[in-house]
């Protein structure tokens, strides 16, 4: 079979599988349950680097007492319109939707909300949560820092982690805008697939241990580093550094979960942090109650024309014209709920050594 040969499943055999896997290690049913629909959105959306190829890293952790399958997660500071929720170093796949829903639920209650969330691990895809903020008529926020992997701005040593961003618009007729997006010129889960495929890399993702550019996964892996959003001064590196800093200031001092450099490793091929400042990882959550701000339907129909004139956009040459932000994740998900979910054979490996050491079926 060649790196490139992919085998479909149906989402709900891959769910059932991970519902079964989690609760192997003692994690609820229904914090089980919601850790398997977090990873088959993102798979169910194209985001193949966080769906179940993630499930032997939980599974690694999981094993090795490194993530706490029975959380106490407990509110430690509240205001009216904000929070800030410990996670008590369980799964972020059942931290993060219990802190998002606190956001929401406070959203409901006073127009907006933002809850900061400390003591927790990899919750996915920053998408998620403001998918489910859609459903409540909300705009929703959400982001999180994540394990060292991306150097700053003229740096050559890993300080910041992908830092994604998540935020979404409702339209009444057009399908949503969903802006999901890492802070780097790629997210990590885009190396490791590279890895696992034995492929290059674009230019300007990465450098290696001396700091020069590589397009190798390997040389990357080997004590290099991601590079912000832009790479180079000149192509707007500067701005990509930005944002993973602004993520990381929000998701870890103001939470006070770790920071920068200082982070926890989500995988056990990652180093332990140098030192502690915080507790865990950080994420925070915004949400936007839309009739808080002005009529519902008047935004909606809004948000349908923004759509419609940026579409309306004349093309660029060689090109099919202007996306809009989810276009590509909407479109994959209508193929992948009729056609089932590819995997290629490294993720299907993964797969099954789990299911050889927990004697949980997966083919």
């Amino acid at each position: 079979m060649s790196h490139d040969e992919v085998t479909t499943f149906p989402v709900e055999r891959l769910s059932e599988f991970t519902v079964r896997v989690l609760q192997s290690f003692g994690v609820p049913e229904h914090d089980a349950h919601l850790a398997a629909d977090v990873l088959a959105v993102s798979d169910l959306r194209g985001i193949d680097s966080h769906g179940i190829a993630r499930l032997h890293s939980y599974f690694s952790m999981l094993s090795l007492g490194r993530i706490n399958p029975q959380p106490k997660i407990t509110t430690v500071r509240e205001t009216v319109g904000t929070a800030v929720v410990d996670g008590d170093n369980g799964l972020g796949l059942v931290v993060g939707p219990h802190a998002n829903d606190i956001a929401m639920d406070k959203a409901d209650a006073a127009g907006s909300s933002w809850v900061a969330t400390r003591n927790t691990n990899h919750y996915g895809i920053a998408g998620y949560y403001v998918l489910k903020a859609l459903e409540r008529d909300q705009i929703g926020w959400s982001m999180t820092n994540t394990t060292r992997i991306v150097a700053p701005l003229w740096g050559a040593d890993r300080m910041l982690g992908t830092n994604p961003i998540a935020i979404a618009f409702p339209g009444k007729e057009e399908p949503p805008i969903v802006i999901d997006m890492a802070t780097p010129a790629a997210a990590f889960g885009k190396i490791e697939m590279a890895l696992r495929r034995q492929k290059p890399i674009p230019d300007g993702w990465a450098i290696d241990k001396e700091g020069y550019p590589t397009t190798d996964p390997e040389r990357m892996a080997d004590g290099g580093a991601m590079l912000p959003l832009g790479s180079e001064r000149e192509r707007g590196g500067h701005k990509g550094y930005c944002l993973g800093a602004m993520v990381d200031l929000l998701c870890g001092p103001l939470s006070g979960g770790n920071w920068g450099p200082f982070t926890p490793p989500f995988t056990i091929g990652h180093a332990d942090p140098e030192r502690e400042v915080g507790e865990g990882l950080g994420h925070l959550f915004g949400a936007m109650r839309i009739d808080a701000f002005r009529d519902v339907d008047e935004f909606k129909l809004q948000i349908d024309d923004w759509i419609r004139t940026f579409r309306a956009t004349r093309p660029a040459p060689d090109t099919d014209g202007p996306l809009i932000p989810g276009d590509p994740e909407r479109e994959a998900e209508e193929i992948r709920r009729r056609e089932g979910i590819p995997l290629i054979p490294a993720v299907v490996n993964d797969l099954r050594e789990i299911s050889s050491r927990t004697g949980i079926p997966f083919d």
